[in-house]
C-alpha cells in the first residue's frame, strides 16, 4: 500500500480530494451567491442581511482557503478556475435576486447542498482514517447547521 506524505492511504486520499473538490466548487458558487445577494438585497431588511450575507461571504472565504489547502496536504491540486466550479457544483447560481425572503432562501439551499456533501465526505475520510478532514467536516457541518436554523427561523417570522 503507498501512502502519501502524511501517512494516508494513497488511492484512497486521491478520491478524497476529489470529494473535496466538488465541495470546493460548490463553496465557490455559494461564495459568489452571497456576494450577489449582499449587494442586491433590497427592502426593509435590507441593513441586517446586507451585514449577515457579508459575515456568511467573509466565512465561506475562509473555508474555500481551508478546503483548497487540505486538498494540497493530501497531495492534489485544487480546482481553481470559474469553470471548473460551475462544471462541479450542485448550488445553483443564484441572479438578479432582489426580495429578502428569495435572498435568504437561496442561502439556504445552497448550505443545504454543502451540507449533504459535507457529510459524505464525513464517511469518506472516516474510511481512509483522515482525521484532519474529519475535523474541518465536523466544524463545517455544526457552523453551517447553527446558521440554517437562525435563517430559517428569520423566515417563519417573515412570511
Amino acid at each position: 500500500m503507498s501512502l502519501t506524505t502524511i501517512g494516508l492511504n494513497k488511492e484512497k486520499s486521491e478520491e478524497l480530494s476529489k470529494s473535496l473538490n466538488e465541495l470546493l466548487a460548490n463553496f465557490q458558487v455559494y461564495y459568489q451567491n452571497l456576494r450577489s445577494v449582499h449587494w442586491n438585497v433590497k427592502g426593509h431588511n435590507f441593513f441586517a442581511l446586507h451585514e449577515k450575507f457579508e459575515e456568511l461571504y467573509n466565512e465561506a472565504q475562509l473555508q474555500i482557503d481551508e478546503v483548497a489547502e487540505r486538498i494540497l496536504t493530501l497531495g492534489e491540486t485544487p480546482l481553481h478556475t470559474f469553470q471548473d466550479y460551475l462544471d462541479n457544483s450542485q448550488v445553483k447560481v443564484a441572479k438578479n435576486v432582489h426580495k429578502d425572503v428569495d435572498a435568504v432562501k437561496v442561502v439556504l439551499d445552497s448550505i443545504k447542498e454543502l451540507l449533504v456533501i459535507e457529510r459524505a465526505i464525513l464517511d469518506q475520510a472516516d474510511d481512509v482514517e483522515d482525521e484532519g478532514t474529519n475535523a474541518m467536516m465536523s466544524d463545517f457541518i455544526s457552523g453551517q447547521e447553527k446558521t440554517a436554523w437562525m435563517l430559517n427561523s428569520w423566515l417563519d417570522r417573515s412570511i
